[in-house]
């Protein structure tokens, strides 16, 4: 493998596909980089754009200073579009929607507006490359109009360079996937995660989870549980976010959910402290560690499906407490 894609670890197709392609220099209007979330689409893009912007017999070796720039995001011809929430009158990108205090329950999305931008960057002149080049992240979040919009760029790219990264290209039209070289990415081994985690740099101890819901009599879970790694399915991306979310949970939410109370007032101080603490995202989140913990515990697919059911609600806007007191109350055989 060349310097350049040296920590791209467990994706030796697609390596093999974008170091041909910088060899020779034949670069395709558009890729489709496509594959699981988390397992390193998003690095081989910033890798392959750095081979395209050095010169062709250093391409293989990559560039310290063009590396920086691109991972700044401060390169005058790249421009990087990510999925947005609505809020407060503006868009807010998804990377930013914690920070900014954005709701997250239904998901973000890829706007008209976005790809007319994107339209627009390519038309203009390049400042220091050869081409335009362009990333758009979670090309499947793209409403109607947004994908027709994008089909006509990709019909006439001009000069341009797209990439278009995917977890669910099957949701992509089918005149969008037929226009882009799909590059290929799969899940990691075991091994291959455990490579990539070793090569970050040491997390920061989590903030603690928050106090006002422990119960007395529990410890307190700050050991990883095995779920994790399963729920990560080769994603060395989804484990650290599950990490995340794991490590933000209120003290003793764990054990109360595995428990299930008999006691009615417990199901609903559960579902109260739940949607006080925890926001959309971390809610549907907790499903899926639920779903995962209780299966592998009592194979029993019922709760499973009432759970199922829970998710559905709450994307579906329905009163966050109210879904999980009742969901609460009859997966404890209270209601």
């Amino acid at each position: 493998m060349a310097e350049l894609f040296a920590d791209l670890i467990g994706q030796e197709p697609a390596v093999a596909l974008l170091e041909a392609a910088l060899a020779r220099r034949r670069l395709a209007p558009a890729y489709l980089f496509a594959g699981p979330d988390g397992v390193g689409r998003r690095l081989a893009a910033l890798r392959f754009l750095e081979g395209v912007l050095v010169a062709d017999d250093a391409a293989l070796d990559g560039d310290p200073g063009v590396r920086r720039r691109l991972a700044a995001g401060n390169h005058p011809d790249l421009l990087w579009v990510e999925p947005t929430y609505q809020h407060q009158g503006r868009l807010v990108p998804a990377s930013a929607a914690e920070a900014e205090g954005v709701s997250r329950r239904t998901p973000p999305q890829l706007r008209l507006e976005q790809v007319r931008e994107v339209s627009r960057f390519l038309g203009r002149r390049p400042v220091e490359a050869e081409h335009g080049l362009v990333v758009i992240e979670a090309a499947e979040a793209m409403a109607e109009a947004a994908a027709n919009a994008l089909l006509k760029t990709l019909e006439e790219p001009g000069d341009g360079l797209l990439i278009l990264i995917s977890g669910a290209p099957a949701q992509l039209l089918s005149t969008i996937r037929s226009r882009c070289q799909q590059i290929p990415f799969t899940r990691l081994s075991a091994e291959g995660v455990r490579q990539v985690l070793a090569r970050l740099p040491p997390a920061p101890e989590p903030d603690p989870a928050p106090q006002a819901v422990e119960r007395p009599g529990l410890d307190p879970p700050r050991s990883e549980p095995s779920e994790l790694m399963e729920l990560a399915a080769g994603s060395p991306g989804a484990l650290l976010r599950h990490r995340q979310c794991w490590h933000s949970l209120p003290l003793g939410v764990a054990e109360r959910l595995l428990a299930r109370g008999r006691e009615p007032l417990e199901a609903l101080a559960l579902a109260r402290d739940l949607t006080e603490v925890l926001d959309g995202e971390q809610q549907l989140w907790l499903i899926d560690w639920w779903q995962l913990s209780l299966w592998r515990r009592d194979h029993d697919p019922g709760p499973l499906r009432r759970l199922e059911r829970l998710r559905s609600q709450l994307r579906a806007f329905v009163q966050p407490r109210l879904a999980w007191e009742v969901a609460l109350l009859e997966l404890s055989g209270l209601a």
